[in-house]
């Protein structure tokens, strides 16, 4: 990077940070290109390019988010999380599925879609992640976004939500998923109660107050007994999905009251 003129505005040197990450943003997913050519012509180690996908996913990720791109960001977050439970071999519509996400990305960084273009359409528009192979399940346009710690529990909730037919995006963290459902406006948001950090009963108090997102419908999946004190905090509009025997009927009874079935 260039130093900065003593001269150069605020305005000025932020502007020449984000020209420059754009040269650096285009070089790699060109570079992607190329790597993903190789591999669909056999000429690549599939587990070296999925490597160097989510790495690169995860830079652009950050970076665009702190530089104002949220569309860039948004679609490298799902990049990433499409590659997730990416397995060898790797199946064939890997190659135009990864195609698909590079096209998009190259168009957002030169310009063929403005960078701060509506990632909540885009990120619909994006191929599924990989292991939603459910035989005759269709996927349905529906965006939920699944905000718990990874492990199994998580694990086996998208899975009952993708037999549902929903596009589920996972995200670990309360305070990124804050900002991501700002950006992609899924159709639903199930948050677990227990979360490091910025607590998911918090959390879903903080967006169904807020008039941008307070339309969206949430559900808070918990196994705190049902006294708990925490819980009566919850607007009575959010629903509670209980673990254990009677999450199947809870997680319908759910998606029905808010119209998702």
């Amino acid at each position: 990077m260039e130093p900065r003129h003593p001269s150069d505005s605020p305005e000025e040197f932020v502007e020449q940070i984000r020209k420059e990450f754009v040269d650096e943003a285009v070089e790699t997913v060109q570079t992607l290109d190329v790597m993903l050519d190789a591999g669909r012509h056999g000429r690549a180690d599939p587990a070296d390019l999925v490597t160097a996908f989510r790495r690169s996913a995860l830079q652009l990720r950050g970076q665009a988010a702190n530089l104002g791109f949220r569309g860039l960001s948004a679609v490298a977050h799902r990049l990433d999380e499409y590659l997730t439970a990416a397995r060898d071999p790797l199946p064939p519509r890997t190659w135009p599925d990864l195609q698909a996400f590079l096209d998009v990305m190259l168009q957002l960084v030169e310009g063929g879609q403005p960078a701060d273009a509506d990632p909540s359409a885009m990120v619909r528009r994006l191929p599924p992640k990989l292991g939603f192979d459910l035989g005759d399940i269709e996927v349905r346009n529906v965006e939920v976004m699944l905000v718990m710690p990874p492990g199994t529990q998580t694990h086996f909730v998208e899975r009952e939500l993708q037999q549902c037919g929903y596009r589920v995006s996972v995200v670990p963290d309360t305070v990124l998923a804050f900002a991501m459902v700002v950006q992609t406006m899924p159709d639903l948001v199930i948050v677990s109660a227990v979360m490091p950090g910025l607590d998911g009963i918090d959390f879903a108090i903080g967006l169904t107050a807020m008039p941008s997102t307070r339309n969206i419908p949430m559900a808070v999946i918990t196994s705190l007994a049902s006294d708990d004190e925490r819980l009566k905090l919850l607007p009575r509009k959010v629903p509670i999905l209980r673990k254990g025997p009677s999450f199947g009927d809870d997680l319908f009874a759910a998606l029905d009251n808010l119209f998702l079935i």
